[in-house]
This record gives structure tokens, C-alpha cells and sequence, in this order.
């Protein structure tokens, strides 16, 4: 595929990616752009690169080739505990929670970028200590009941259902107020009225900052993302608003199987990608 230029002004860039793991090429040339203020969202069939494309952007996985860009800096060799003053954030497909520490605990870890003293203050109990740690749990709490987990604050993530570990994790990416959030299959485990209601947040959420979503569920992408972008075997086969992607023949066929014919393609769309 031949890389374009991307337009100027976008917040993140990913220009001509390439990443590799021995012979397989998990992601080859993929170049796309987040803006904020809107949704992005990838999709794929499993093993297509989308969680290689997040790792990538956090540093968690160094491209070959390629560059990537956020507000103008460069994130190619960017360590992952940079990433939050840099005013970015992340959900895991799991949860990624820290299982000794409360719900609450694990919010407030998310925080840290907003924390306005050192270490030793904390170990000797300062006064400024003090109102640092109130500001820390005061924000986590608020995000907490933005995802409506006030009520288990102090309890452990192993104690709750998978579906509320899930919320309290994207409150701890919340809680960092990102301007880039990356939302890794934050549907998973969900049920109806939790899935409307996620959907109603991420609008939200895209209104005001960059927000990049990975979801196997298309009734979320379609509804919520003002672009897509589709990945299959690394590389960029469709990008576009969501109903001209859904319409895609290539698409199509990514997720219904290389050997479909047009009837079955037509027959099988409604629910491949509805």
C-alpha cells in the first residue's frame, strides 16, 4: 500500500508504521491520524494489529520503521511511564488492576501526574502531603462516580464482577484527564445497559479530546466514532466515516472470509458489522 501524506493539524500521527516479531509483520505502513475532538475508531479481524498499533503508540513495542507524532513530538522511543504528563491514557483488554490495592487506591494511582509533592513529603507525613493525598482521593472519587463504582471504592477488584472491574479501570484512565484516551475493547464483559451507557460516555469524551477505540463490538463503533479506520494483517484495507466503511468490500470479506462470494458477502454483512 502506498503511504500518504497525512493533513496537517492532527494531534497524533502515525505515519508509514511498520512492526515486526521475527519474520511476522504485525503491522506494516499503517498510517493514520486522530484529531481532537472526535473518535477513531479500529477494528479487524483478531490478529489484525490493533492491539500492536496501541502498544506501538504507548512504547510498549518498538516499530521498525515509521514515525509517530503527539501535538508535534515525537513518541517513537517514548517510555510508557511518560505517558500520562504527556496527557495521555490507556485501557487494557483485561483490566490491568492492581489486586492488593482497593478500588479506590487503583483510581488514584492514575493520578499520579497531578501530584504536587515528593516522595519523602508523603513518608514524612507533611502538611502538604496531606492536601495532595485529600486532592488525589477527591479525584478519584469523582471519577468513580462518573462510572457509577463510588460505592466499592474500598473494596478489592477481585470482589467485583468482571463488567465493574472494567469501569473502575477506565475511571483510573479518566481520573489522569487525558487529552489522547486509547480504549482497548472497553466493552468486553458489558451488558446492554452498560454498553448504552459506555456509549453515551465515549460520545462525551470525543467531544472534547482525542479518544481511539478498539472494539470487536460494531454496534459501539458505528454508533460512536466519527471515522474508522480497519486493519487486516497489519495493514489499512478502509478508512472513512462508518456507514461508507460497513459498505466496503474488502471489509467485508476481512471479516466474512476470503473465499465468500458476493451472495454470502451480501447475506453475512448485516451481521458481521451491524
Amino acid at each position: 500500500m502506498e503511504s500518504e501524506e497525512l493533513p496537517p493539524g492532527a494531534d497524533l500521527t502515525v505515519q508509514d508504521l511498520t512492526v515486526r516479531f521475527g519474520g511476522i509483520v504485525a503491522l506494516e505502513h499503517v498510517s493514520l491520524d486522530v484529531h481532537r475532538g472526535e473518535v477513531l475508531g479500529v477494528i479487524g479481524p483478531n490478529g489484525a494489529g490493533k492491539t500492536t498499533l496501541f502498544n506501538a503508540i504507548c512504547g510498549f513495542v518498538t516499530p521498525e520503521s515509521g514515525t509517530l507524532r503527539w501535538n508535534g513530538l515525537p513518541l517513537d522511543r517514548i517510555r510508557p511511564d511518560r505517558l500520562a504528563p504527556l496527557g495521555i491514557a490507556r485501557t487494557l483488554q483485561g483490566v490491568g488492576l492492581f489486586p492488593r490495592l482497593t478500588v479506590l487506591e487503583n483510581v488514584m494511582a492514575g493520578a499520579e501526574r497531578f501530584r504536587r509533592v515528593g516522595p519523602l513529603s508523603a513518608l514524612l507525613g507533611l502538611p502538604r502531603s496531606d492536601r495532595d493525598e485529600r486532592a488525589q482521593r477527591t479525584r478519584a472519587l469523582d471519577a468513580l462516580a462518573r462510572l457509577h463504582c463510588e460505592q466499592v471504592a474500598d473494596r478489592l477488584p477481585a470482589t467485583l464482577p468482571f463488567a465493574v472491574q472494567k469501569r473502575v479501570a477506565l475511571a483510573r484512565a479518566l481520573v489522569a484527564e487525558p487529552e489522547l484516551l486509547l480504549l482497548d475493547e472497553p466493552a468486553g464483559g458489558l451488558d446492554a445497559g452498560e454498553l448504552s451507557d459506555l456509549a453515551e460516555l465515549i460520545r462525551a469524551l470525543g467531544a472534547s479530546i482525542a479518544v481511539m477505540l478498539v472494539e470487536h463490538h460494531m454496534d459501539l463503533v458505528m454508533s460512536v466514532c466519527d471515522r474508522v479506520v480497519v486493519l487486516d494483517f497489519g495493514r489499512v484495507i478502509a478508512a472513512g466515516e462508518p456507514a461508507a466503511v460497513r459498505a466496503d468490500k474488502d471489509v467485508l470479506e476481512a471479516y466474512l472470509g476470503r473465499d465468500a462470494d458476493a451472495e454470502h458477502v451480501d447475506a453475512g454483512a448485516a451481521n458481521a458489522l451491524r
